[in-house]
């Protein structure tokens, strides 16, 4: 339909047509007497409605009365109101694609509500919440890791960015387990220079994570390999120096040396390594 163009009179006079148009109304009005009637409903009345069936932990029905509230009564306070709880309802109905949809509608129309920090946080939870083991597609990882990042930048000091900053460290964790994941196979198929750039987005990308003594080991393994000694001690010093007492220290430095680990990270060549890179 072009929006802004008339029909010629001529087809608005037609009596075929008008026959036509009134035989549909009546089609219709014959279908809609099956359908129950549209009775539109105090808004406190539909709220409360919605809010003794989130109690009663009745997701479904909480959603669908929510959204009632809205289309009968769209420029309330309820209004609002309901569209956040809405989201709230999706979410524990697990019906997460649905829940997101309706947070960003929320975000759109409201972006300066003062509740709208939670729209983005119960984003957020939604796609945290379809987290999946590191051996599957990682995409929705990837969502939730943005969606809390979002939390916590733009929310810096609400309750919400305090929880998605602790949900941010494992979402890390998960994405740096994948990474070293597909490293390992390619180093167990002996292509090294793939590997090696899994184990190094996992130094680079994701610090914090418990992977990373792993990567470096890793990458020492490599190094060796393509026959890069020097590469090799570097990423064997950097791994000492941060991770002295984990197994993956001791396996580099065998691999290094040929001999278990000494008493102190400063002794002998292991030490002067450790020196000469810091």
């Amino acid at each position: 339909m072009v929006v802004g163009v008339v029909a010629p009179m001529s087809w608005l006079l037609s009596p075929l047509r008008i026959a036509a148009v009134g035989l549909l109304l009546a089609l219709a009005a014959c279908g809609g007497s099956k359908d129950e009637a549209y009775i539109e409903k105090p808004v406190d009345d539909l709220y409360n409605k919605a809010m003794d069936s989130l109690v009663a932990e009745n997701y479904t029905a909480a959603a669908k009365t929510f959204d009632q509230v809205e289309s009968q009564h769209p420029y309330s306070v309820w209004a609002t109101k309901s569209q956040l709880m809405q989201i709230y309802a999706l979410y524990e109905d697990t019906k997460y694609n649905d829940a997101v949809i309706a947070a960003d509608r929320f975000i759109q129309l409201h972006p300066g509500n003062r509740d709208v920090a939670y729209a983005y946080y119960l984003k957020a939870i939604c796609y945290y919440m379809q987290i999946v083991d590191v051996g599957r597609d990682q995409k929705l990882t990837e969502l939730a890791l943005k969606a809390l990042d979002d939390v916590v930048r733009r929310f810096p000091d609400s309750k919400f960015a305090r929880d998605a900053k602790l949900k941010l460290d494992f979402t890390r964790d998960h994405l740096a387990g994948k990474e070293m994941e597909i490293g390992r196979y390619y180093l167990k198929r002996q292509e090294y220079l793939a590997a090696m750039n899994r184990f190094k987005r996992v130094v680079d990308n994701y610090q914090t994570t418990t992977h990373v003594p792993e990567a470096l080991e890793r990458l020492v393994e490599c190094d060796l390999a393509l026959g890069l000694t020097t590469e090799a001690q570097k990423n064997a010093a950097v791994l000492g120096y941060n991770y002295p007492g984990s197994r993956w220290y001791i396996d580099s430095y065998a691999l290094l040396t040929g001999k278990g680990i000494p008493t102190t990270a400063s002794e002998g060549w292991f030490g002067r390594i450790v020196s000469s890179v810091f």
